[in-house]
């Protein structure tokens, strides 16, 4: 019997699952199949807006927009273009009924289930091709379909290998988190930290030709100068990339760069000293502040 089974509506750049059909299938094999739509979740960035899985009886399709993937499954026989009609009725509803500054921003699994009642009425429209009025809509997708047929993805680019996924091999390093959106206070704390860093390289490229042209001046001020300069470049990466010990680092870089200013102290002004060690200390409150996304345990669709 050919019918839309599952459909589901997904973020392409982390693979959040935004919403789905509520419907239990019993069928075994559909839920076999539903395990693919996680897979696929995972590789939306790398695969083209329009794609097909072919899996035994069943067929998944998606298609994907403006940063949006929508996905159903479907029998091996319901037709192709009814298929990517139904997928873009979902796109055009799911666009203009969410802003996209929602839809960047969610972070929980599920946060526009509400939509599931749409996918739903689609669902049963499509699932009784005769109650479908779109005609004109279904011979435009034909021509487009023949023109740029679906891509078709195989097990291979998913990672899985007769329906299991290879084990991946060891490589001691934890893949890096994706961070919490930028906020006005991080992006001001990241060019402070810009600023400290070149005025400490300007000074310890000032302290090196003084040095050159006077012999015997002591050169531990220049090493002052060039570690404040590289503590306030690393707490820019500790505050744009998620590293293991994320918080400890920001704090071991805080305090060198107080122990630079400490030593600096007779070449700089008191104002001067305070800015530095301010700014240090604004960058490892924001570095602590902005933690990597949770992640609920059904993430994945």
């Amino acid at each position: 019997m050919s019918m839309i089974f599952f459909a589901s509506v997904i973020r392409v750049r982390d693979g959040l699952p935004l919403s789905a059909s509520t419907d239990h299938e019993q069928n075994v094999s559909v839920q076999e199949t539903k395990k693919y739509l996680k897979a696929l979740s995972r590789k939306l960035e790398q695969l083209p807006d329009r794609c097909t899985l072919k899996r035994g009886p069943h067929s998944v399709n998606f298609i994907s927009s403006l940063g949006v993937s929508y996905m159903m499954l479907c029998s091996e026989s319901y037709p192709n273009v009814l298929a990517f009609c139904f997928l873009d009725e979902l796109q055009k509803e799911f666009i203009t009924t969410y802003e996209m500054s929602r839809i960047n921003t969610a972070v929980r699994p599920y946060s526009f289930i509400e939509f599931d009642s749409f996918i739903q009425k689609t669902k049963q429209r499509y699932n009784n091709p005769r109650s479908l009025s779109t005609r004109m809509n279904l011979a435009d997708m034909q021509t487009e379909i023949r023109l740029r047929p679906p891509y078709q993805v195989s097990l291979q680019e998913l990672g899985l290998e007769n329906g299991h996924r290879k084990n991946p091999e060891y490589k001691g390093i934890v893949p890096h988190q994706r961070l919490e959106p930028l906020t006005l206070t991080g992006i001001v704390s990241f060019l402070l930290s810009l600023l400290c860093a070149g005025l400490n390289l300007i000074r310890g490229v000032h302290a090196i030709e003084s040095l050159l042209q006077n012999d015997g001046e002591d050169y531990s001020c220049v090493i002052a100068f060039f570690l404040g300069t590289a503590a306030c470049v690393y707490q820019c990466y500790l505050f744009a990339y998620s590293t293991s010990w994320r918080n400890m680092k920001s704090f071991l870089a805080f305090g060198l760069i107080c122990l630079c200013n400490m030593y600096l102290h007779e070449l700089r002004h008191l104002w001067q000293l305070l800015f530095h060690v301010t700014v240090g200390a604004f960058s490892t409150l924001q570095i602590r502040l902005r933690q990597p996304e949770s992640k609920s345990p059904d993430y994945n669709v």
